[in-house]
């Protein structure tokens, strides 16, 4: 069995096997590590495109450079993603700079994290978190 993955450097759509861990895993196109990767800051075309197109479980981030908690929490959210390697993918999404994804998502107060598949929202919780919390709480969904 395959996974679609949107690789974290260039974008592009990777069809890799399905494992319970990963020793090494490249960009077909860009020939990165999609096995290391900070999160991704999005718009609302990149977040539709990985969504659409990532078999693994994407979690967004809904933040604003102004909010405390959303600071204090992204050097946790950032190990996170180094810790789930092609388990999750973690998107950010600056509510400062998009407030439309803020509107269609609900955001009503930040940080606020969602889980999805495909397209489909699975859970969504709001507060700061630790990279302990965040991991266990993204394993729900792997």
């Amino acid at each position: 069995m395959s996974l679609k993955v949107v690789c974290p450097h260039c974008a592009k759509v990777n069809k890799i096997p399905k494992r319970e861990s990963y020793a090494k895993a490249n960009c077909g196109h860009c020939k990165e590590s999609m096995l290391s990767y900070e999160p991704i800051e999005v718009d609302k075309s990149d977040l539709l495109h990985v969504l659409v197109n990532s078999d693994i479980p994407v979690v967004v981030d809904f933040w604003a450079p102004w909010c405390g908690p959303c600071l204090q929490m992204a050097p946790a959210y950032q190990e996170t993603a180094l810790a789930l390697p092609l388990q999750a993918i973690l998107l950010k999404v600056n509510t400062e700079e998009h407030q439309d994804l803020g509107s269609v998502y609900g955001i009503q107060s930040i940080p606020t994290l969602i889980v999805f598949k495909g397209t489909e929202e699975q859970k969504r919780i709001s507060g700061a978190m630790s990279s302990e919390s965040l991991i266990e709480w993204i394993k729900q969904f792997t």
